[in-house]
């Protein structure tokens, strides 16, 4: 397996460190995506991860969009790296027993069921606080309390009602749903932010809490922008934007940029689908790009020299840009521009991404070997500590640590073959 970020242990002082969230135990009851991505983030950060999971079946990724028969799918190992994985049927006495012993023991518990679900199997919050007053109790949801509240949530519904789709496209077309999981992963991120607020805020009032993170709010507090931009509008059209007419709502402008330096994806050679560079034009970068295009008089023409002169005209500036973008790979035009210190970057396709030799050095895309279906690709660690480096490790088979975690509770070889033939674990 090749690790995140690998270290010679005898030069590297922080191979061996304790991971930050060492001691941490969390007890993942998530499944699908935004659950996962969250705990496969504290898993990481070195937080003792146990996902559990019904008998016999297990997350239901792991047999969706299979690519390999009878084997763990890509949507479940490349979202639950890491962990540890336990069986337990919750709905049997035995198992609701076993599962307040690893409630008692947890400092997390994180779980993305339909609202109600932990509630009805027996475990209210007021019971699991109960249970350990110190337990962080962590829910990811579709929706807050109100009008949506009992609604099912996915990722592009999540988009739809984030403000996401409607800001997305181009003005004569539909909305449209970001590539990016915003929705469930970008759910993921802002409930770990929630987490770790929480288990700071114990170290002081030795008491944990409740945590939720709605995918509506957090889709919403990634497009506030867009929100700053439809309060902007009551007092005129917004000049950022490329649209000639504007109503009573931020329209949707394709690729421009909407902030304050003006950018745009221009196609360059071959010209295959992905044979395109955004480039930003700042006022400092006019002179050099006007150069670099051949049109170096426009550096001192009234009419394009200002950036509120260019500002009337961005789709002629960027078909400008464009007429010699297309004369160069993107490659080429980034290497250019770059050297007049241009904000730019290709549009790298996921092949491009998946195959990019830097990315594979930065420990950003990883290789990791899986007893079943050999080698795959994943992404790496995003966070970077300097005192506790990352290593990414394969995800659990169902049920592989059975014996293990239940062994640190005090079950016998014997009783857990017992509860084996009963259906229990």
């Amino acid at each position: 397996m090749t690790d995140a970020l690998t270290k010679d242990t005898a030069t590297d002082p922080t191979a061996d460190a304790p991971k930050a969230l060492a001691g941490v135990r969390v007890l993942d009851m998530t499944h699908v995506q935004s659950g996962p991505s969250a705990t496969q983030l504290l898993a990481w950060l070195g937080a003792d991860v146990i996902k559990l999971e019904a008998p016999g079946r297990g997350d239901i990724t792991r047999s969706q969009l299979r690519d390999v028969p009878d084997v763990d799918s890509l949507y479940f190992t490349m979202l639950n790296c890491n962990k540890r994985s336990i069986t337990l049927n919750l709905k049997t006495p035995q198992g609701k027993g076993l599962f307040r012993r690893l409630v008692s023991r947890a400092d997390v518990l994180v779980e993305n069921f339909g609202p109600g679900v932990v509630d009805r199997l027996g475990f209210p919050w007021e019971t699991l606080r109960e249970l350990n007053p110190r337990l962080v109790y962590a829910s990811v949801k579709g929706f807050g309390p109100g009008r949506y509240a009992d609604f099912k949530a996915y990722e592009v519904i999540a988009q739809a009602m984030g403000g996401s789709m409607a800001t997305t496209g181009f003005e004569d077309g539909p909305p449209l749903a970001t590539g990016a999981q915003i929705g469930d992963s970008g759910t993921g991120v802002h409930l770990v932010a929630a987490v770790l607020a929480a288990l700071y805020q114990r170290t002081t009032t030795g008491r944990g809490q409740r945590v939720r993170v709605a995918m509506q709010e957090a889709v919403l507090n990634l497009c506030r922008v867009k929100l700053r931009d439809q309060q902007r509008l009551a007092r005129g059209p917004l000049g950022e934007y490329p649209n000639e007419q504007f109503g009573d709502e931020v329209p949707r402008s394709g690729n421009a940029s909407g902030g304050g330096q003006p950018g745009w994806a221009v196609r360059c050679a071959p010209g295959g689908p992905n044979d395109y560079i955004y480039v930003i034009v700042q006022p400092q970068g006019w002179k050099p790009l006007s150069t670099l295009i051949g049109r170096p008089e426009l550096a001192t023409d009234e009419a394009w020299a200002t950036p509120e002169a260019r500002l009337s005209k961005l789709d002629k500036m960027f078909a400008l840009v464009e007429e010699w973008t297309e004369r160069h790979t993107k490659w080429e035009v980034m290497d250019l521009l770059n050297a007049h210190d241009i904000p730019c970057g290709p549009i790298l396709s996921t092949r491009e991404l998946i195959e990019d030799a830097t990315l594979a050095d930065l420990g950003a895309v990883v290789e990791v070997d899986h007893p079943q279906r050999g080698s795959f690709r994943t992404v790496g660690s995003p966070l970077r500590l300097s005192e506790s480096p990352v290593e990414v490790k394969r995800p659990p088979l169902l049920g592989e640590h059975n014996d293990e975690v239940y062994a640190e509770l005090g079950c016998t070889a014997e009783q857990l073959d017992g509860l084996r033939s009963i259906g229990v674990i």
